[in-house]
């Protein structure tokens, strides 16, 4: 990945600038530093100090918290990928023995487990992760605080168990697997399980005055996999082009589309905030915007990773202080910033190399009762399903070799949809999961559930 701030007009670099010394100087932290992603590839780079002529640059490390849980997530979909787990596996099926196996793999990752926030004992961010060396000590004597697959309840000692997932399936630590399968391969060498000069000390800002209080600096042990991590906010800018594109050496683009779906039922507070969570990947809507990736701390650091897919944008926020600046909120606004002044330029249309006659064949205006849809053949070869016109549920379709099409999501995600013909062959309707769409509305000649009234359309009179 190369840095080209040029791409960027000088008026919207200077907002950027603008936004995060707001931030640096209202938040009071001793360092901010951002990054800005389009097209894959970082296009400017920002950073703020109290320190006169040393601001940190796109290699200086800063812990990252909670977005440690998103490199988990990613190693995890990868044993499903290669066929070593499926997401609705329960973890006792793969590591016994833990007191919260008949959680499934996809819940731990979607935080709907039912287990605790925290660690039992002392403020596991803030001790020694010796404190901590079992996988008991990191659940306690009542790991559930919630029924299994309920409840949205975020937990960190979730992560901890796939964590132990990863090592037990692998045969190797947590961070060696990361190592060899993601920062490698995707040249995060900047990222590591324990700091690595050049990196910045961590602050607590007195609430109440300009005054500094170093925060103690631990190792979390057992809870590793859940916020360990350093990072800087190149090698996350990098981390964030993969996630909205893929990579085929690490995770494939329909997978990472997997992680940024929704998954978790939204608590009663997280709905006025448009708050969800995927696979290890937080979903908020923000001014109009639907914005993934994921937020951390830790004790003396903030840190925030946000994507909008649509407008091609991403943008990495790290600071050094417990409390401050609202790392997400600025993360949201770099976004926000270079997709209003300068918006996505689409990529030219260009024709289908070829279409198999029966897939062109079902595209056109449809009708379920009288509600008119239309469908597509789109240029990534996929069939889109939406209304003519207005809200209604929409969906792309993946051909299959037998004829049938899949929905991939909303409403008709998994759904089967099949196309059936006459005994000429000619095309008579569709079935979308029972719902029978007819060329005509009512169609007469279409098996319409309920049938259609022979008399056919009438006046009032």
């Amino acid at each position: 990945m190369t840095t080209s701030e040029e791409e960027l007009l000088p008026s919207t670099r200077r907002a950027l600038v603008h936004r995060i010394a707001v931030a640096q100087a209202e938040g009071r932290a001793p360092s901010l530093v951002a990054a800005v992603v389009r097209g894959g590839r970082t296009v400017w780079h920002g950073a703020r100090s109290s320190v006169d002529g040393h601001g940190p640059d796109e290699n200086v490390q800063y812990r990252i918290g909670s977005i440690t849980k998103t490199f988990t997530a990613v190693l995890v979909l990868r044993l499903r990928d290669e066929g070593l787990l499926d997401l609705g596996d329960a973890l006792e099926k793969h590591l016994p023995g833990t007191g919260a196996g008949e959680a499934t793999i996809a819940e731990l990752l979607a935080h709907t487990a039912g287990l605790a926030a925290e660690s039992p004992g002392p403020w596991w961010e803030r001790t020694p992760g010796s404190l901590r060396p079992e996988l008991s000590d990191v659940l306690g004597e009542q790991p559930f605080l919630h029924p299994v697959g309920r409840t949205h309840h975020y937990s960190n000692p979730g992560y901890t168990l796939l964590g132990a997932l990863v090592e037990e399936l692998r045969g190797a630590p947590w961070e060696d697997v990361l190592r060899r399968e993601v920062l490698d391969p995707l040249g995060l060498r900047r990222t590591s399980a324990q700091p690595l000069a050049p990196h910045a000390g961590g602050w607590a800002v007195h609430p109440w005055a300009d005054a500094l209080l170093p925060e103690p600096l631990e190792d979390l042990g057992r809870m590793t996999p859940a916020g360990q991590l350093w990072s800087t906010s190149g090698d996350l800018a990098r981390f964030a082009a993969f996630l909205a594109e893929g990579d085929e050496r690490v995770l494939s683009a329909e997978s990472v589309r997997e992680m940024r779906t929704p998954s978790a039922p939204a608590a009663a507070a997280e709905v006025a905030d448009g708050v969800t969570y995927g696979l290890g990947m937080q979903i908020q809507h923000r001014d109009g915007r639907l914005l993934v990736g994921h937020s951390g701390s830790l004790p003396g650091f903030l840190a925030n990773l946000v994507i909008s897919v649509e407008d091609d944008v991403a943008a990495v926020v790290l600071t050094n202080c417990t409390s401050g600046p609202l790392v997400g909120a600025v993360g949201a606004d770099l976004v926000r910033i270079v997709a209003e002044a300068e918006p996505r330029i689409p990529d030219p249309w260009r024709p289908l190399r070829d279409v198999e006659p029966e897939v062109l064949e079902l595209a056109g205006p449809w009708y379920w009762g009288t509600n008119a849809f239309a469908l597509r053949v789109t240029a990534d070869r996929l069939l889109s399903l939406g209304p003519l016109s207005g809200p209604g549920r929409r969906a792309r379709f993946r051909a299959n070799p037998d004829g049938t099409l899949t929905g991939l999501e909303g409403y008709y995600a998994g759904e089967p949809l099949r196309p059936v013909r006459r005994s000429d062959g000619s095309l008579s309707h569709l079935d979308l999961g029972s719902f029978i769409f007819t060329r005509e509305p009512y169609d007469t000649e279409a098996p319409v559930p309920g049938g259609v009234d022979p008399e056919g359309w009438r006046g009032i009179g």
